[in-house]
């Protein structure tokens, strides 16, 4: 795909949203590194469900170390691996208090260095709470780069680096949901539904079912 295909795609993605956000409900910095914990193998729904409960009751990390793991595992019983993640937030909760003030770092390494964070949740807490333009590879982000031709790769993190590389400066800050709200309802996993796709005709899918975009 070419360099002017791609910012086709984004224009277009820019002018039906565009001031895009994450899905998750979420207060502060805090309760957003919560929530993309939480939201591993789980859907921003799910997790939704469940914050609505927790961060009223355990909006700072002293809070949530109040409750303990058993307490926060009763909150969280309804995501999946609930187990493990109530375990991650109490020593993330831990750390945070440890090393940074209660504060959540501004900083890939120490973001990185928080029990159960990855590179996807620091990049969506670096993106979202702090504005850097970093683009969060998911499920969906692999899904679309790869099938539209975007930025194909072999692994999130290949894709992550094309992505960062072809993305146009001026898009880079949403394209990370941009990409995620494509690919989780119109380019979905199963069956996209290529004839509601604004970009179809952009898409170099050889299985596309559309040529043209919805909005022609």
């Amino acid at each position: 795909m070419n360099a002017a295909k791609r910012a086709q795609i984004y224009a277009r993605l820019q002018a039906a949203n565009p001031a895009p956000t994450t899905e998750l409900e979420y207060a502060t910095p805090f309760q957003l590194l919560i929530a993309v914990l939480l939201s591993a193998q789980a859907t921003d729904v799910g997790v939704n469900k469940a914050t609505r409960r927790l961060f009223p009751a355990a909006p700072t990390p002293e809070a949530m170390l109040a409750l303990g793991e058993a307490g926060v595992a009763d909150y969280i019983k309804t995501i999946g691996l609930y187990r493990t993640k109530a375990k991650n937030v109490i020593a993330t909760c831990h750390l945070l208090l440890e090393r940074h003030g209660g504060q959540v770092p501004e900083d890939r390494d120490a973001l990185e260095a928080l029990p159960g964070v990855g590179r996807k949740t620091a990049n969506v807490v670096l993106n979202v709470a702090f504005g850097h333009p970093t683009i969060a590879v998911d499920t969906h982000i692999f899904r679309v780069a790869n099938r539209t031709r975007l930025a194909p790769g072999k692994t999130p993190l290949e894709v992550e680096t094309k992505l960062e590389k072809f993305t146009p400066g001026e898009y880079k800050q949403h394209a990370h949901h941009w990409l995620i709200l494509l690919g989780r309802y119109v380019c979905k996993a199963r069956k996209p539904d290529c004839e509601r796709c604004l970009i179809a005709d952009l898409c170099e899918n050889p299985e596309k079912t559309a040529d043209q975009p919805a909005h022609v």
